[in-house]
């Protein structure tokens, strides 16, 4: 059985929309992004190129209307330091967590990502040359699509035959569930328009080194802003497996 080591930190926080800190990530794509590396500071030079991608910075958000809470999830290969967050702006204290799993071939998870899928086309030639543009994916049946063209089935290698790079796991296609979510922009690029879709399912895995690179990489682009995070917990039957209490379901 194959197997990989997973290292990486996560930090749960949950900030007050009604906080001027926290208000303006909703409406801003940008502030949303300064507030996740703001946990990074001095681990790389200031305007060094892919600082986000040298600290291994993914993250996820998810806001309540309801009780005016926002939810973000960072993961990262280095702990950050969160104590620039005005205390006044978080409804609880950061929880920061370690995360250090053994990931073997054949274990299952259901999973979360925000992603932002796109396609490219080759649109009217310049100069000779045609012009490629990349066009989001905006109808849950193409992001399904364009997810699956990323599923590894067992004995696959972990890029397809067309180029995709893979994900080092398999789902039950049946199962998945895709939500589009609303778009986020930013003035600070002007024209920056990301389209954004929850998928949900369960995974098995067929290539643990892979999967683990997918995990601390990410999966697609706009990772910068809030995209590519697959967010994992193992199966009831793989936490009773892994426990040693597997139980068999006699009740059908």
């Amino acid at each position: 059985m194959s197997t990989s080591r997973l290292i990486t930190c996560q930090s749960i926080i949950q900030l007050d929309l009604n906080h001027t800190y926290a208000a303006p990530a909703l409406m801003d794509a940008h502030h949303m992004h300064r507030i996740v590396m703001g946990g990074f500071k001095g681990w790389v030079p200031d305007g060094a190129d892919a600082a986000r991608a040298q600290v291994g910075v993914l993250s996820t958000w998810s806001a309540n209307l309801a009780t005016q809470t926002l939810l973000i999830i960072v993961q990262s290969r280095v702990r950050p330091d969160w104590t620039a967050i005005p205390r006044g702006a978080l409804c609880a204290p950061v929880d920061i967590r370690t995360v250090d799993e053994t990931i073997s071939t054949g274990d299952r998870f259901t999973f979360r990502t925000v992603v932002s899928p796109t396609k490219t086309r080759a649109d009217l030639k310049q100069k000779g040359k045609p012009v490629i543009k990349r066009l989001p994916h905006a109808l849950p049946a193409h992001v399904r699509t364009w997810f699956e063209d990323r599923l590894q089935p067992a004995g696959t290698p972990a890029t397809a035959p067309n180029g995709i790079p893979r994900i080092g796991a398999d789902a039950d296609r049946t199962t998945l569930a895709i939500r589009m979510l609303p778009p986020v922009s930013t003035d600070h690029h002007k024209g920056l328009k990301i389209t954004r879709a929850e998928i949900r399912g369960t995974l098995t895995i067929t290539d643990p080194a892979t999967f683990t690179k997918t995990i601390t990489t990410g999966l697609g682009r706009a990772r910068a802003y809030s995209c590519g995070l697959i967010l994992t917990r193992p199966t009831q039957e793989q936490s009773e497996a892994q426990a040693g209490t597997l139980r068999l379901d006699v009740s059908a």
